[in-house]
């Protein structure tokens, strides 16, 4: 397919804004541009059906399954899109006065009393917007915690080896040093490692329950009382929240901090289909802390700015209209639906575990939570056929892959996450899809070394694209 400089034709592009007679204000030298601004030049019926064809030659919820282990790809509900696309909520500025934007602020304040209730925090601010950004604000959160209290010496942010990847990226961005433990064999915490490196200089520990294996550790309130007892603070990493959400509570687990994926938990877009918010909550005594503006109010409301806070993690109030998109949902199920979702959730991933355990080894053999880790290494190690070989056999069968050799901990891993919002139906098929690719696995591994022979680009060579990227397409 060509891209749409290749497309363009000189003077194929329609103008039809005639000349104004607005002076040229000439620009001083270092501002002018060096060379003329290029840009296609296609009627727009040509630049339509060229991004239609784009459109056709993409992979999305709304295309097939799409069980990305860790990311909780699940449907988002057209009603979000709707609500959110009210005149009430998109012709506003965000420096009106509050008076005049009452409705926007109670879905803020609403918003956080949800929140706080599913997660068992006492504040949430919504200013954070990824993931990521809301795991910064929380270790800015402990940071500011120690420091106002004169405890200087704690530098260190405990992170298991089974973590997402952002933990230790965002700890050491925080300016914490990292220490990292190894799981035991059963995926959980090692309690007596933990011990082992908790002590005074324990600023806090990262953690999600359930872990990034799909397993809830048992021990838990333990682990949590061990980094207390040392003086430290626990971070919950919300991305495998979906698992738990109105069942048990972060909060209730010993956890002081805490993000949420908007765009991932409570289905809004995600990825590509962005924006994405990531909240994070605290308990009331890092409450002071939170970033940005927040809301106070009962029947009429106002923004307030917390007393100690760590300052603005974005400009004005986060992204709103993902914030109205989630409440939408959370409104949408309430109190009997949200749990209902997550005991979904696991349920799906347990079926699907259970109908490939015969065939497929499974890194952890217990019951798992929404997520399942499948280990590929003897299969490699018996046919050539590895975990990548096996995602892009899935391609061709029009399922997006699972998340490939994530975790770390588990060789030749696919973590398989089908959510809440597929059908048994759908699940069958995507099981029947990994059997028959088993087979061929074994009576025609070259063909899916070959894989995928159907999509829009053959296989890519993926490590050079992460190693040395080209961002730019150069014309």
């Amino acid at each position: 397919m060509s891209l749409i400089f290749e497309k363009s034709i000189q003077g194929r592009g329609l103008t039809i804004f005639e000349a104004c007679d607005v002076p040229i204000i000439e620009l001083p030298v270092a501002q002018s541009r060096k060379i003329d601004l290029h840009l296609p030049e296609l009627s727009e019926n040509d630049i339509s059906r060229h991004y239609t064809e784009l459109e056709k030659k993409t992979h999305g919820v709304n295309d097939g399954f799409y069980p990305l282990g860790s990311c909780t790809m699940k449907y988002n509900p057209r009603i979000n899109e709707e609500i959110a696309g009210l005149s009430g909520f998109t012709n506003i500025h965000p420096l009106q006065p509050e008076a005049t934007v009452q409705g926007c602020l109670e879905v803020l304040k609403t918003a956080e009393n949800c929140l706080c209730e599913i997660t068992g925090m006492d504040a949430v601010s919504m200013q954070p917007a990824a993931g990521a950004h809301g795991e910064f604000a929380g270790l800015m959160l402990i940071k500011a915690y120690h420091e106002n209290r004169g405890d200087l010496k704690r530098t260190k942010i405990i992170v298991p080896d089974s973590a997402h990847g952002t933990n230790p990226a965002s700890a050491t961005m925080a300016g914490f040093e990292v220490i990292s433990i190894t799981s035991l064999a059963d995926g959980c915490v090692d309690l007596e490692k933990l011990k082992a490196v908790v002590g005074e200089d324990t600023a806090g520990l990262m953690l999600t329950n359930p872990n990034t294996v799909g397993l809830f550790d048992k021990n838990i309130l333990e682990i949590t009382k061990i980094v207390h007892q040392a003086g430290g603070l626990n971070y919950y990493d919300g991305a495998n929240l979906n698992a738990i959400m109105g069942i048990v509570r972060p909060g209730d687990m010993g956890f002081d901090v805490i993000h949420v994926n908007l765009h991932k938990t409570f289905s809004t877009p995600h990825g590509g289909g962005g924006p994405g918010s990531g909240p994070v909550g605290c308990k009331s005594r890092l409450a002071a802390y939170l970033p940005g503006l927040m809301v106070t109010g009962e029947e009429s409301f106002a923004f307030f700015k917390p007393e100690k806070t760590i300052g603005n993690m974005k400009n004005f109030y986060g992204n709103f209209l993902v914030v109205v998109k989630a409440l939408t949902y959370m409104l949408t199920l309430g109190k009997s639906g949200i749990p209902e979702a997550s005991r979904h959730a696991v349920l799906n991933a347990n079926y699907m575990m259970a109908k490939l355990a015969d065939c497929y080894d499974m890194a952890y053999e217990d019951h798992c939570m929404h997520e399942f880790v499948m280990s590929l290494s003897q299969l490699k190690k018996e046919t050539g056929i590895s975990a990548m070989d096996i995602a892009k056999g899935l391609l061709d069968n029009d399922i997006h892959p699972p998340t490939m050799y994530f975790p770390l901990i588990v060789e030749e891993a696919l973590m398989v996450e089908p959510t809440e919002t597929e059908s048994k139906e759908v699940l069958d098929h995507a099981i029947s899809i990994l059997k028959r690719l088993l087979t061929q696995s074994h009576e025609n591994a070259e063909a899916l070394h070959q894989a995928p022979i159907k999509t829009a680009v053959r296989r890519l060579d993926e490590l050079n694209a992460a190693r040395n990227p080209k961002l730019r397409y150069l014309f």
